[in-house]
C-alpha cells in the first residue's frame, strides 16, 4: 500500500468519502451516452512554463493541482485513452460500456496495473480513494451528480461532454498533466494522416460522399459530422450528401422504410452492443440491397468499439488505418 504517510492520506480521504456519502444519501451517476452534443469547457490561462502549482478551469469550475499528477483515475473509456495517449500513469479507469468488458489491447502495458473501478452508471467510490489518486478525471454528461464526492477523494477536472469534443479534451487533460506539446504534436500528426489519406482516397474514388449508419438496440442512426467518426471523414476531406451536412445535429434516426436517406457513393456501418438484430432486419430488406448495389459494392462493415466509442486518438488513427487498407491507398504513417 505504499509508505505511512500514504496510508494515513488514503484512510483520511476514505473517511471524508463516508461522510460525504453519508450526507449526501444515495448517490446517482448522470448516464449520459455518444449522443451528447453539449459544449466542452474551453482550456483554462494556467501556468504556460509548466509550473505547479497550476489552476486547471474545467466545466465544474477551477482545480488547483499543487504538483504533476502521478496517480490519475479517468472515469470514461475515451478520457482513459486520453491519459494514456499522454504518457499518464492510470492507476484507475472505466474500460468500456456495456458488455464490452476491458481495457482495450491496444492500449498494451499501460493499463496493466490499472484497476477497473466501473461501471460507467456508478463508479465506485471507496475503490477510487483507496488507490490514492492526485488527479480524478471525468464528463459532467457522465457523472454531474459526482462531482463533490469525487472532489472529496482528490482534485477532480470535469470535461463537459464526450464524442465531438474529443480533441479539446485531450487538450484539456493535457493542461493538467504539463502536456500540452505532447498533445499538439499528437492532435497534428493524427491531422496530417488524415488530410493524406483522405487525399488519396478522393483521387481514387473521384470524391465520393460517404455515410456511416449505426445499428443499436434503439432507433438506426446515421451518424452527422459533429460526432467521432463524423470529425475523422471532416478532417480526412470526405463530403457527406446534402441531407448529412448539418453541422449541428448528431444524427438522423431512420426506419428501414428510411433506407434510403443513407445514400452515398461509400457507405460505412457498425453494430453496437444489443442492435445485432435489428442490423440483420436492415440488411435483408429489399431497400438496403437495392442501396449497396447502387455503390457497387462500397459498403463495409467496420468495428463498433473503434469507430463509435473509443473516441480517442488512438481510435482516430485506427479508422485510418481501416480507411488506407479498405480503399488500398499508402497509411500515411
Amino acid at each position: 500500500m505504499g509508505t505511512p504517510n500514504r496510508v494515513g492520506r488514503r484512510r483520511g480521504r476514505l473517511v471524508t468519502l463516508l461522510l460525504s456519502l453519508a450526507v449526501a444519501g444515495t448517490l446517482t451517476a448522470c448516464g449520459g451516452s455518444d449522443t451528447d452534443t453539449s459544449q466542452d469547457a474551453a482550456p483554462s490561462g494556467g501556468s504556460s512554463d509548466g509550473a505547479y502549482p497550476r489552476t486547471v478551469t474545467h466545466d465544474q469550475g477551477e482545480t488547483v493541482l499543487e504538483a504533476k499528477p502521478q496517480r490519475i483515475v479517468a472515469l470514461d473509456n475515451s478520457l482513459v485513452e486520453a491519459v494514456v495517449a499522454l504518457d499518464g500513469n492510470l492507476v484507475g479507469g472505466i474500460s468500456s460500456y456495456r458488455d464490452l468488458g476491458g481495457f482495450p489491447e491496444y492500449l498494451g502495458d499501460a493499463v496493466a496495473e490499472t484497476e477497473e473501478v466501473g461501471p460507467l452508471e456508478s463508479p465506485n467510490l471507496e475503490l477510487i480513494a483507496t488507490l490514492d489518486p492526485d488527479l480524478i478525471i471525468s464528463a459532467t454528461v457522465r457523472h454531474e451528480d459526482l462531482y463533490d464526492q469525487l472532489s472529496a477523494i482528490a482534485p477532480t477536472v470535469f470535461v463537459a461532454t464526450t464524442g465531438p469534443t474529443w480533441k479539446d479534451n485531450i487538450g484539456l487533460i493535457a493542461e493538467a498533466l504539463d502536456e500540452e506539446d505532447a498533445a499538439a504534436e499528437q492532435l497534428a500528426a493524427y491531422e496530417a494522416r488524415a488530410t493524406a489519406i483522405g487525399t488519396a482516397v478522393n483521387e481514387q474514388l473521384g470524391d465520393p460522399t460517404v455515410s456511416v449508419v449505426r445499428f443499436l438496440d434503439g432507433p438506426t442512426r446515421i451518424y452527422l459530422p459533429a460526432t467521432f467518426s463524423g470529425i475523422i471523414l471532416t478532417d480526412m476531406g470526405l463530403a457527406r450528401p446534402e441531407n448529412q451536412r448539418d453541422p449541428e445535429e448528431f444524427n438522423i434516426e431512420i426506419s428501414e422504410e428510411q433506407i434510403e436517406q443513407a445514400d452515398a457513393d461509400v457507405l460505412f456501418y457498425t453494430s453496437y452492443s444489443g442492435g445485432e438484430e435489428r442490423r440483420e432486419r436492415f440488411l435483408a430488406n429489399p431497400l438496403w440491397e437495392r442501396l449497396t448495389a447502387v455503390q457497387n459494392g462500397h459498403a463495409y462493415d467496420v468495428r463498433d468499439e473503434i469507430w463509435m466509442t473509443s473516441v480517442s486518438l488512438q481510435g482516430a488513427n485506427q479508422v485510418l488505418d481501416d480507411m488506407a487498407e479498405i480503399f488500398g491507398v499508402d497509411d500515411a504513417r
